[in-house]
């Protein structure tokens, strides 16, 4: 607590009225007690992306076909998808890991290899990890995490590749909740009508199929996530003591957050909350998490997008705390006591 009020004073004492910069000081008050410093920094910003594919995608719940995984993740190695374009203007470094892609891409550059197998299990009729596959995706995310750390990194944005991954994350998110199918799932890549009632249906028979044992959260995760999200939740885990903020993109990456939560409540500390999601379950994992994200554009593209657009936020919010001058050091009257 003694920590928490040093941040206040330090904000308080630049020159400005305390408070008069809204949110941007409370950006610089987390990331001051993440990083434990009164001087945090935004200086070597960092994405990781975790990509995989996912049995469930057989049964027709995305727009898009399973090899655009594989396709996309192509496109991340030569450089030209939207958190490409995005991480470069935010002077963030970029690293594609491949947890689960249904795909050689050992010859892509620069995309990491760290998987068992080639996709998921069908959640619908059985678990979506074994108990070693589940094991290793959580390490994947863990070397993931301690990779940023010996760069030097300083903030670190959270995303996810996988078609389907919006069923497998609406699922988990239902599980974890306790919630109905109906209010958890939405358009993902844009199924609608029809397509989305069959989407629900089968998120609907896969709780139902889970529902008959009392699962942990952990447990969860293995019956019903997918391995970039299995993933994720080893990063966050394995950061949970560290002093790197990591930035939560949107929808999946925040059910990723709180599975971790839910398995580890100190998980929460470092989170920052990137946007807001305009697909359909993101409020409900928000509201189970007490986060208020930093932007709301009615984004819903994943790849950590959304957490790219606030590295440049998060480096203002740092500049304020670390480089702003004092009514002291620059002989400016403070207000009456």
């Amino acid at each position: 607590m003694s920590f928490e009020l040093d941040i206040q004073r330090a904000l308080d004492q630049k020159t400005k009225p305390p408070g008069s910069l809204g949110r941007l000081e409370a950006l610089a008050a987390d990331l001051a007690r993440i990083q434990r410093t009164l001087t945090p920094t935004v200086s070597r910003p960092h994405v990781v992306l975790f990509a995989a594919d996912h049995g469930i995608s057989s049964k027709n719940v995305s727009a898009y076909p399973r090899e655009v995984t594989a396709q996309m993740v192509a496109n991340f190695a030569r450089g030209g998808a939207a958190i490409c374009v995005l991480a470069r203007a935010a002077g963030a470094g970029l690293e594609v890991i491949d947890v689960g892609v249904d795909a050689d891409t050992s010859t892509l550059p620069g995309v990491v290899q760290d998987k068992l197998r080639q996709g998921s299990g069908d959640l619908s009729d059985c678990a979506a990890l074994s108990t070693v596959e589940l094991e290793h995706a959580l390490k994947a995310g863990e070397r993931a995490y301690q990779r940023a750390r010996a760069i030097g990194c300083d903030l670190l944005a959270l995303g996810e590749m996988g078609i389907g991954n919006t069923t497998v994350a609406a699922a988990l998110l239902s599980a974890l909740l306790h919630e109905p199918a109906l209010k958890t799932t939405g358009a993902g890549s844009g199924v609608a009508g029809r397509a989305l009632r069959h989407k629900r249906e089968i998120i609907s028979g896969a709780l139902k199929r889970t529902a008959t044992a009392n699962h942990t959260p952990k447990e969860l995760l293995g019956e019903l996530g997918g391995s970039e999200i299995a993933a994720l939740v080893g990063l966050i885990l394995a950061a949970r003591e560290g002093a790197i903020p990591l930035l939560v993109d949107g929808f999946i990456v925040t059910v990723a957050a709180l599975c971790a939560c839910r398995i580890d409540p100190a998980a929460r500390r470092t989170l920052i909350f990137a946007h807001r999601s305009h697909e359909r379950g993101h409020k409900l994992a928000l509201q189970a998490l007490a986060a208020e994200p930093l932007l709301d554009w009615q984004m819903r593209l994943g790849e950590a997008s959304g957490a790219a657009l606030a590295i440049p936020l998060c480096r203002a919010a740092a500049c304020v705390l670390s480089e702003m001058a004092t009514f002291a050091s620059a002989a400016v009257s403070d207000r009456h006591a």
